[in-house]
């Protein structure tokens, strides 16, 4: 690298993206540095999946509770939620993994600024921090700035929450509404519920989480129903008023609810505001996404984006892939396979789970011509005993002049762990035949997978 530049790579951002090509690049002899204002870990540690995922766990023990009658525990009094313990104990464990992802810049070598960074041209950073002004430059600039959350413009927006917030409210809302329809909005409906609350969740099209498999999008509104959060589709909110009694939210169907929290969750847009790519002539996509090229460059060739900014999937292990091969393409010695952003397993954690991976069914029609879909739903082994009217979905989609599975979706309890194991045979390629070679676990659900030996529909 040229040595005109005080670093060979700053990272304006630490989140997950930022800091594993922080650590790369120093790991591969590179002088980099980082320049965070906010908070060490990014969304998923601080603000999204970290402390998400532990408010889901919560959200499961009412139903263990229900569930455990039939086993023949019987609890001596009446469970109750408190509220601060959950929210405490969260902030404990984010402090420490802030504290981890500090020491994992400092053991290599990554000089780490706490400080606004701003760019002011092609090589050059303005920190600003409580220390006072200062200028850094580096031969190649990373942003790695996240994702933010974006709230429509309605009156009354002001009294809404969003996910950044959600987390560390003063007192535990009895009556909870969300607004929106991706995943987000359904998994903190399905939290809030399975916490106690009211739950109310509005969304303005017929049916939520678009984008994923139709089967996988009605067998999920219907066990949520069953667990008792109230689905408001095809409306939106008006506006929201305080009232004596809480937040009076008038529906665009006329409808009018008083709740405690609003959380608005319309999705997240790149984290650009005062980052100063417009003066570089930067600009965004019709997505409002930076545009990169196979090297995760950006129209200015040494500013290069990741994660969240680009048109890539809004998932760490995503950012941290991307990280990986920002580090090779510019550090390396060779150059790496572009990704594959399309057989990426997923989860929802909502209530229940979902776990997908490759294409919907709705998906493969297009693209095949002609397909075979093997799907079962069943009331889990669990259920049978507990009382529960859950029931658990289990999908493959088979492209079927090849065999090969190209996708597979589960709804039910623990789907997120199960898809990943899953999303390996779906990236191998492997085909229906594989699966029905490979011996089932019994007694599990999952080995209905390896078990579905007629398609129900082709």
């Amino acid at each position: 690298m040229q040595a005109e530049f005080d670093y060979d790579l700053l990272v304006i951002g630490a989140g997950s993206g930022g800091v594993r090509a922080a650590r790369t690049a120093a790991a591969r002899g590179a002088r980099v540095a980082i320049a965070e204002d906010r908070y060490l870990g990014g969304t998923c540690v601080n603000v999204g999946c970290v402390p998400k995922k532990l408010y889901a766990y919560a959200s499961h023990f009412r139903d263990s509770f229900d569930d455990a009658a039939g086993y023949g525990w019987h609890l001596p009094d009446t469970p109750t939620f408190d509220w601060p313990t959950l929210r405490d104990n969260k902030s404990g464990e984010i402090k420490r993994l802030n504290g981890i992802y500090q020491r994992l810049l400092e053991n290599a070598g990554v000089t780490l600024y706490n400080a606004r960074a701003t760019l002011k041209d092609a090589h050059t950073v303005s920190m600003s921090s409580a220390k006072g002004e200062s200028e850094v430059s580096a031969a190649k600039i990373l942003l790695a700035t996240g994702g933010w959350p974006w709230v429509p413009d309605f009156p009354g927006s002001d009294l809404a929450v969003t996910s950044n917030e959600v987390f560390d409210l003063d007192t535990f809302p009895q009556r909870f509404l969300v607004l929106g329809g991706g995943y987000i909005a359904v998994e903190f409906a399905s939290i809030f519920n399975g916490l106690g609350s009211e739950t109310h969740l509005i969304y303005r099209r017929e049916l939520f989480l678009r984008g994923f498999d139709d089967e996988v999008r009605a067998f999920t509104r219907d066990e949520m129903k069953k667990k008792g959060v109230n689905l408001h589709f095809d409306t939106n909110i008006e506006r929201i008023e305080r009232g004596d009694d809480g937040l009076n939210v008038t529906l665009t169907n006329g409808d009018t609810l008083t709740v405690d929290t609003v959380l608005v969750a319309t999705g997240r847009r790149a984290n650009v505001s005062g980052l100063g790519i417009e003066a570089l002539g930067i600009e965004l996509d019709d997505s409002g996404k930076i545009p990169v090229n196979e090297r995760f460059e950006t129209s200015v060739p040494s500013i290069l984006a990741l994660g969240d900014l680009i048109d890539s999937p809004e998932l760490t292990p995503a950012a941290i892939a991307e990280a990986m091969q920002i580090v090779e393409h510019h550090f390396g010695e060779t150059t790496p396979e572009p990704l594959d952003y399309e057989r990426v397993p997923t989860a929802v954690f909502c209530q229940p789970n979902i776990g997908t991976v490759g294409l919907t069914e709705e998906a493969a029609r297009e693209r095949f011509a002609n397909i075979r879909v093997y799907r079962t739903d069943f009331k889990p082994m669990k259920h049978t005993l507990s009382g529960s009217s859950e029931r658990m979905l289990m999908k493959l989609v088979v492209d079927d002049e090849s065999d090969v599975v190209v996708g597979a979706h589960i709804v039910g309890e623990e789907a997120g762990e199960l898809i990943q194991n899953v999303g390996i045979a779906v990236r191998a390629g492997l085909t229906k035949a594989d699966f029905d070679r490979t011996l089932g676990v019994h007694p599990t659900g999952s080995e209905e997978l390896v078990t579905m030996r007629e398609p129900s529909r082709t």
